[in-house]
């Protein structure tokens, strides 16, 4: 028998009662409201069902009084929904893959236990899919949530996530100005903040980011804000600014572990190796990413310490097929192993396939650099300036299709995206920045006379330059090549 919401919230703890409303609320839109003080299950439970981070300890005691709960009334829907969206927060905080699993199964259970309209549900699931790195499925729960309860902002989140990893920029932007019609500040400027991140708008990410961190109001919102103008920083060239934020991220909450991995990049571009290594192990302890896996076995590769730099391109295997376990995709990261330090026939294949479903500027970038290192260079420029196109201002793609054009002979490209790459981000990678000084390095200076053509945006052919008129005069050679 289904049981009643009243039925629902006697059978509930005192704190449970509570967030009954305060669910309600922080889903109806506007700023967010005055809450009555909480206990640890109910801090969490008002902060996964407004789409924000919670602690891990409040986290814990949330599953653990809505699977007791459970145990006593199994059809409550309600109860099914919280409890998969904590287990989804909590497998996102810890890279505990093993909550995914169980995620699914009591969210599909609240579908099962009713009501009929159950958005709730289906934007666990919808972030469940974007956890999973499945954006297709995402945009599958999120629509139908977004048809079931157009009001409720929590979903808009979910969708612009699901419709940025499918490449889709004018679908997510339309997300962001539902986000924005519904949500709380808080909530608004950080998706706001990495959507014009993703954009390349800079100025307009931090800004929006900064007044996230202004406006949040738990130790857990806090680091997110601070991790995220942490990675704005680092993606500008600034390692010490980055650090700064990084810091505070780890303050407000010790458990972040993005933080600690950002902070091993920070370090190793300041020449302080050893912490670097040590922040970059501590992240790996707590969270086991690949990705995590990938820049430390490249840090050991720049630093000549190439057994080390083995074990962590062994380790980094190992993790792909552990998080696979719990529906995780992580072909990407194992495509751009694979193009750099494995087989790059491999990477072409496993890329290819990633990206015929996930078409979005980051699989762009690596499927093209994946081309280019298997010799279809012509094919790798073409995914490559695609990225460039869409994505994000990013040191990494501008170097690739510096790279992809040195090899196919463009020298005047080549010299300006190098730079540009450098430009961006003299750090961006331990062995990929020095190979792009070493590339400058190799093409030399531009002959004289200048280039034949002026520079065109991404995608744009170049208005050719007038030919100049014969001179005794040797002509400057120009510097923009």
């Amino acid at each position: 028998m289904k049981l009643s919401m009243k039925q629902v919230l006697v059978a509930s703890v005192a704190g449970s009662l509570v967030l009954g409303g305060v669910l309600v609320l922080s889903s109806s839109g506007g700023d967010d409201p005055v809450r009555p003080a909480l206990g640890p299950s109910g801090r969490a439970m008002a902060a996964v069902g407004a789409g924000r981070p919670a602690a891990l300890p409040d986290l814990a005691a949330l599953i653990r009084e809505r699977e007791a709960h459970l145990r006593a009334h199994p059809r409550d829907g309600h109860s099914w929904a919280v409890l998969g969206s904590a287990y989804v927060a909590r497998g996102e905080r810890t890279a505990d893959f093993r909550y995914y699993p169980k995620a699914e199964k009591a969210l599909r259970a609240s579908l099962e236990a009713g009501p009929v309209r159950n958005p709730e549900a289906l934007t666990g699931l919808a972030t469940l899919a974007n956890a999973r790195h499945d954006f297709r499925a995402a945009r599958t729960f999120g629509e139908r949530a977004a048809r079931q309860a157009p009001k409720r902002w929590t979903v808009y989140p979910a969708l612009i996530d699901a419709y940025s990893g499918l490449g889709d920029v004018k679908a997510a932007d339309k997300a962001l100005d539902k986000l924005k019609a519904l949500g709380p500040r808080s909530a608004v400027k950080v998706r706001a903040g990495w959507f014009y991140r993703d954009r390349g708008w800079r100025e307009d990410a931090n800004s929006a980011l900064s007044s996230a961190m202004a406006l949040a109001d738990t130790p857990a919102e806090r680091a997110a804000a601070a991790y995220r103008l942490g990675q704005t920083a680092w993606e500008r060239g600034e390692p010490r600014v980055a650090l700064r934020y990084y810091k505070a991220a780890l303050a407000a909450d010790a458990d972040h572990h993005p933080s600690l991995a950002g902070e091993g990049r920070a370090l190793a571009a300041l020449g302080r190796t050893s912490q670097a290594l040590r922040a970059y192990r501590s992240a790996l302890a707590r969270q086991p990413l690949p990705e995590y896996a990938l820049e430390l076995g490249e840090l050991y590769e720049s630093l000549k310490l190439r057994p080390a730099a083995r074990a962590q391109y062994a380790d980094l295997r190992k993790r792909v097929r552990e998080v696979s376990t719990g529906g995780v995709n992580e072909q990407r990261v194992l495509g751009l192993y694979e193009a750099d330090h494995g087989d790059a026939d491999i990477a072409v294949q496993r890329l290819t396939a990633e990206y015929a479903v996930h078409p979005n500027p980051e699989t762009a970038d690596a499927l093209g650099w994946a081309l280019h290192r298997s010799g279809d260079d012509k094919a790798g420029l073409k995914y490559v300036t695609k990225a460039i196109k869409k994505g994000p201002r990013s040191a990494l793609f501008t170097y690739h299709r510096g790279e992809i054009e040195r090899e196919l002979g463009k020298e005047g490209a080549a010299r300006r995206h190098l730079r540009e790459a450098l430009l961006i981000n003299p750090y961006f990678s331990p062995l990929a920045a020095p190979a792009a000084r070493a590339a400058l390095k190799d093409l030399g200076e531009p002959a004289p006379g200048g280039p034949e053509q002026v520079y065109a945006p991404p995608g744009e052919k170049p208005d050719p330059l007038p030919k100049p008129k014969p001179s005794k005069r040797r002509a400057a050679p120009d510097d923009s090549a």
